[in-house]
């Protein structure tokens, strides 16, 4: 077994009757990162995430959990927490009441409490009933909840669902001080860029298959040519050296649009820096996780790997 993973999966299948939800699923997370998991509804991510969770079992493969081996029970090793499918609260009692109760199925301690709720900002609703939350405020009762345990693997279903800006921002803090810490997060997410502004490596899962897993970095360099949003201090200036750079082309000339690969962007940037033009933007229309995404979750590309 690897120490140095939290998550080691191979050939992890799982199934529900005749639909297959995870089919022969290789899985590598590094300890002491975040590790963003993204695909289309249906994918298998759920699934996955429940099988770190310990909320159900593989029909086939080997997972290994923080260096243990997991077999066929419905558990999880120690030093796991987090959800699926949204947090699982009682609306009828306060936030504090909720992790009360976990806290004594824990045996942590009533400051512990305090704290948690502080970390993830709900000291000043610690007291309310959950049923009067919103769906962020419930979101990061149920990122409270996972973290009370000081978990050494952290498993989040769209924890970022249902926040504003502020308490989006405020949950990828919390996040990241948990990594610097020395935790593991593993994350789903529908949102291209929480999981680019959170994660180092990221999996993406389509028709339960693993169609990319890797460093982000990476996929700038696999998905090929982008468009980009490139605005200059003299755009009638940098139009002459945009055509003569090789590797680039304008996509659309008045939205100062071009398509190249990253050398040759780099190439035009140093070109218009010795004629003195200023570049004043330069940002991928579509980011590059989500143009893999789209590239490699297309129906036909799927139909074709099969």
């Amino acid at each position: 077994m690897d120490t140095s993973l939290a998550v080691r999966a191979r050939g992890i299948t799982r199934c529900f009757g005749e639909v297959v939800a995870l089919d022969g699923i290789d899985l590598d997370v590094a300890q002491g990162q975040i590790h963003g998991l993204v695909g289309p509804n249906g994918a298998g991510k759920t699934t996955l995430l429940g099988l770190l969770l310990g909320l159900a079992a593989a029909d086939d493969g080997r997972l290994e959990i923080l260096g243990t081996p997991v077999g066929r029970a419905l558990t999880a090793p120690g030093g796991v927490a987090g959800f699926v499918d949204g947090p699982g609260l009682y609306p009828s009692l306060t936030a504090r009441q909720n992790l009360a109760a976990l806290a004594a199925l824990h045996g942590s301690a009533r400051a512990e409490i305090d704290e948690t709720l502080a970390e993830v900002g709900l000291t000043d609703v610690a007291d309310d009933r959950v049923r009067g939350f919103s769906l962020g405020m419930r979101q990061r009762l149920g990122l409270a909840a996972a973290m009370l345990t000081r978990p050494r693997l952290l498993v989040l279903d769209e924890p970022a669902n249902g926040l504003d800006p502020a308490g989006k921002k405020h949950v990828h803090g919390v996040l990241g001080r948990l990594v610097a810490d020395g935790a593991t997060v593993v994350l789903s997410s529908h949102r291209m860029d929480d999981v680019e502004a959170l994660c180092e490596e990221v999996t993406i899962l389509a028709t339960g298959r693993v169609v990319f897993s890797g460093p982000l970095a990476k996929l700038s360099a696999e998905n090929g040519e982008l468009d980009y949003r490139l605005r200059t201090s003299d755009p009638q200036g940098a139009r002459p050296l945009i055509e003569s750079t090789p590797g680039v082309q304008i996509v659309d000339g008045e939205a100062e649009v071009v398509r190249a690969l990253v050398p040759a962007l780099d190439e035009l940037v140093l070109e218009l820096a010795k004629e003195g033009i200023a570049v004043r933007e330069l940002a991928p229309v579509v980011s590059p996780l989500e143009a893999a995404f789209l590239a490699m979750t297309a129906p036909g590309r799927q139909e074709a790997g099969r």
